[in-house]
């Protein structure tokens, strides 16, 4: 389903806007080890409701409602997440940590010099698949198990709402939307309306996953890494969605990523943290931003939003007003 939709979201946007995992759903599911029929649960709510928000215009409130600093301090806090996640990665794996960042630093030095194509992503993916089939052999050949409608007891949506839909929505509704339409206008220079992704994140969904697919969102990390590995088109997504339909297709089995060794995951997770924190840091109130980033990364993101909020009314309270 990743593939499919990196296709489509390729035409629609014909701007390399990511389709990812919802993460806090993801987090929650692997801590908690919830039915899978929970997660569908979860997915079809959350679909539904952000395809309403959409229709009805709601993100359009709401981005005039959720100041800019605070979407930024978003933005900053998954940049901040993102390093976290690196680190392990390239304390376990500090050789291929090390040649990934070298290959990337030279693309981008080689960049400000002339015009060179940044295909460091696709070198160090490629590298790390080598480095994989020569420590652990081939994938196996694997074919794609026919697809099942499930749907989910009445029963389970009550829970649902409680373990997965509520943590996910502040992201869905700053990351997934808020914030990539931002980076959107930063990086590409496109103005996408938060409405319309709103929208496409509620349509994935409700096709989805009631045939076994993740809750899937759009995220401003995912746009960055786009841009920082030199996709400018929605050529990029078609073109990594296909790869994906391949993967699925035929080796529809975990084994090809875990054969990949993790330090070239840090290398690329630290370059995309880095384009990220950049693009956060154009905040017109660094304060109330690099709280939030530190909350996130100690706290959840969650409450990142929620003390973003309180910070920019009480500065707003604190001023002078006008006699």
């Amino acid at each position: 389903f990743f593939g499919i939709w990196y296709i489509l979201i390729g035409i629609i946007y014909r701007i390399p806007v990511p389709v990812e995992p919802m993460k806090a759903m993801g987090a929650i599911v692997i801590a908690e080890g919830l039915l899978q029929g929970e997660i569908v649960a979860a997915g079809i709510l959350t679909g539904i409701i952000l395809l309403i928000i959409g229709l009805l215009g709601g993100m359009r409130y709401m981005q005039k409602l959720i100041p800019e600093p605070v979407i930024r301090g978003i933005q900053l806090g998954l940049a901040f997440i993102l390093v976290r996640t690196a680190l392990p990665f390239m304390v376990q794996d500090p050789v291929f940590s090390a040649v990934g960042i070298a290959i990337i630093l030279a693309f981008l030095v080689a960049g400000l010099r002339r015009q060179v194509p940044n295909l460091a992503a696709l070198l160090v993916i490629v590298l790390g698949v080598a480095a994989g089939i020569a420590s652990s052999g081939m994938p196996s050949f694997h074919m794609l198990e026919p697809l099942r409608l499930i749907l989910p007891p009445v029963s389970l949506y009550l829970p649902a709402v409680w373990d997965l839909v509520i943590p996910q929505m502040p992201l869905a509704l700053t990351n997934a939307t808020l914030a990539t339409a931002l980076l959107a206008r930063d990086l590409y220079g496109r103005d996408i309306p938060p409405d319309r992704l709103a929208m496409t994140i509620g349509a994935m969904n409700i096709v989805s996953v009631p045939f076994g697919g993740f809750p899937m969102c759009h995220g401003a990390g995912g746009l960055a890494a786009h841009y920082r590995f030199g996709a400018r088109t929605g050529g990029g997504n078609i073109i990594g969605g296909i790869i994906l339909l391949g993967a699925a297709v035929f080796f529809a089995t975990p084994a090809a990523i875990q054969s990949i060794p993790v330090g070239i995951f840090g290398a690329l997770l630290v370059f995309v943290a880095l384009e990220l924190g950049k693009n956060a840091l154009k905040t017109d109130s660094l304060p109330v931003t690099g709280i939030m980033g530190v909350i996130a990364v100690l706290a959840s993101m969650t409450v990142a939003f929620l003390a973003g909020i309180i910070l920019i009314k009480v500065i707003h309270a604190s001023k002078p007003r006008p006699e």
